[in-house]
C-alpha cells in the first residue's frame, strides 16, 4: 500500500516533519500487534508512507486497520435540549439552533447527539485498551484504562457530572453516551456499541497503538501473488544444496577423516537454526536464505582454524590427544574475535533495518551462535569420544 498523511488536516502547531515521523510510529505499531511477520514499512517523499505486508490473508482488514484515525474523544452530552429541537422541517440540523460551543456528532443507527465542542478528555491519556466480554448482554467490549494523569482528570469529571451523559467519540462518531453514576477514580473505563468481536479486536488494537496525527488516504492498493517468491525461493534452497555439498566435500578431500566430522556438525548447524527460527517464528526470506547460504562457509570457517593448529601441533611432534586439545585452546581466542565483529556488524543491521535486512541480521546471529557451539564443542566432543580408551598414534586430518 502507498497512504498519503493529509498534511493540510494537522493540528495547528504540528510540523510536518513530525507528523511523518508520528504516522510513520503509529502504523508500525499497528501493524506490529497485528501480527504480520516481516514487514516494510517506509517514508516515501514528503507525505507518502509505503506499507509491506507478506502473507496478509485478509487484506481489506489490514487496509482497514491501518487508516483509521482512531481520535478517541470523552464528550459530555448536552442533555437540556432535546435532538428534536434543533431540526428544521425538513428533519435535518439546523446550524442556527446549535447553542454556541456545541456541535451535532452522528452515533450508531442514524441516531444524533449534541455535545460539547471541547473534548473533557482525550485517547492521548490512554494506557491500555483490551477486549472482554461482559456487560448487560454477554456482548464484547473494549476495557481501557488512563494513565495517572489521565485517572485524576476523569475521576474529576465523572464527579461534577454525575447524571450526565458522557459521549465516547471516536473518529467523530458516538459509540456510546453512557450516564455518569458515581465517580470512577481508578482510571478504567469501557466502551461499549454492540460490537462483534472483531470490530472491538480492531478498536482496542488502533487504541492500543495510539491516533495518527491526520488522516490517511490509500493512493494505491496492490495485492502480489506468490509465484515470483515461489521460484526465487527455489532457486534459493538449491544455493543453498549446492553450497553445503561443495562445502562438505571441500572438508573431506582437504582434512580426511576429520572433515566428516566438521560435515556432520554443519549438518547439526542448519537443523538448529531451523529449529531457532521456526520457535521464535521468523519468516524465512531471501536475505534469510542468503544469511544460511552465507553461515554454512563461516560455520567451517571457525573449524579451519583449529585444524589448521591440530596440524601444526602435531608436526611438532604432539601426541593426537594433546595436539587435538592444544588447537582447540590455541584458536579459541581468535574464533571469538572473529565472530564477535560480525554480531557487532549483524546487531546494528537488525537495530536500523527494516523487514528483509532484519530477517538477515537473525539469520546471520543465530547462525553465528550455533556455528561457535557446533565448532568449539560438539566437534571437540566427538574427538574426545573416539580418543576415549584408545591410543590413537595417527589422526586423519
Amino acid at each position: 500500500m502507498v497512504l498519503e498523511v493529509d498534511l493540510n488536516r494537522l493540528p495547528q502547531g504540528t510540523s510536518p516533519g513530525d507528523a511523518m515521523e508520528r504516522a510513520l510510529e503509529v502504523i508500525r505499531n499497528r501493524v506490529d500487534q497485528f501480527g504480520v511477520a516481516e514487514p516494510l514499512i517506509a517514508r516515501q517523499g514528503d507525505r507518502w508512507l509505503v506499507v509491506e505486508l507478506p502473507g496478509v490473508k485478509d487484506p481489506e482488514r489490514a487496509i482497514e486497520l491501518i487508516g483509521k484515525t482512531a481520535l478517541l474523544e470523552f464528550k459530555l452530552v448536552n442533555d437540556g435540549i432535546r435532538i428534536s429541537e434543533i431540526l428544521d422541517s425538513e428533519g435535518k440540523v439546523d446550524p442556527g439552533r446549535i447553542p454556541l460551543g456545541y456541535e451535532v456528532l452522528p452515533g450508531k443507527r442514524e441516531a444524533l447527539f449534541l455535545v460539547k465542542e471541547e473534548s473533557e478528555i482525550t485517547g492521548a491519556a490512554l494506557t491500555n485498551a483490551k477486549v472482554e466480554i461482559g456487560g448487560q448482554y454477554n456482548m464484547p467490549y473494549v476495557a481501557i484504562d488512563f494513565n495517572k494523569d489521565g485517572a485524576k482528570k476523569f475521576a474529576r469529571i465523572t464527579e461534577i457530572n454525575i447524571e450526565r451523559n458522557l459521549a465516547i467519540v471516536l473518529d467523530g462518531r458516538v459509540q456510546s453516551a453512557p450516564v455518569i453514576k458515581s465517580k470512577i477514580p481508578d482510571g478504567h473505563a469501557i466502551i461499549e456499541g454492540n460490537f462483534t468481536m472483531e470490530e472491538a479486536k480492531n478498536l482496542a488494537i488502533v487504541l492500543r497503538a495510539g491516533a495518527l496525527p491526520a488522516p490517511v488516504n490509500i493512493i494505491e492498493n496492490r495485492t502480489v501473488g506468490p509465484s515470483l517468491g515461489r521460484d526465487s525461493v527455489r532457486a534459493g534452497v538449491v544455493a543453498t544444496g549446492i553450497g553445503l555439498i561443495c562445502v562438505m566435500l571441500f572438508m573431506v578431500i582437504y582434512y580426511r577423516l576429520s572433515g566428516l566430522v566438521v560435515d556432520l556438525a554443519l549438518i547439526l548447524n542448519l537443523i538448529i537454526l531451523l529449529g531457532m527460527m521456526a520457535y521464535f517464528r521468523a519468516t524465512l526470506t531471501l536475505p534469510g536464505i542468503a544469511g544460511i547460504i552465507l553461515i554454512i562457509g563461516m560455520s567451517v570457517d571457525a573449524n579451519v582454524l583449529i585444524f589448521e593448529r591440530i596440524r601444526e601441533e602435531l608436526r611438532a611432534g604432539k601426541t593426537v590427544r594433546v595436539a587435538i586439545d592444544s588447537g582447540y585452546q590455541k584458536a579459541f581466542r581468535t574464533i571469538i574475535d572473529s565472530n564477535l565483529t560480525t554480531l557487532i556488524a549483524a546487531a546494528f543491521l537488525f537495530q536500523f533495518g527494516t523487514g528483509p535486512v532484519k530477517g538477515f541480521a537473525v539469520t546471520l546471529s543465530l547462525g553465528i551462535l550455533i556455528s561457535m557451539f557446533t565448532a568449539l564443542v560438539v566437534t571437540h566432543m566427538v574427538f574426545d569420544m573416539v580418543l576415549v580408551g584408545k591410543k590413537v598414534e595417527k589422526l586423519s586430518i
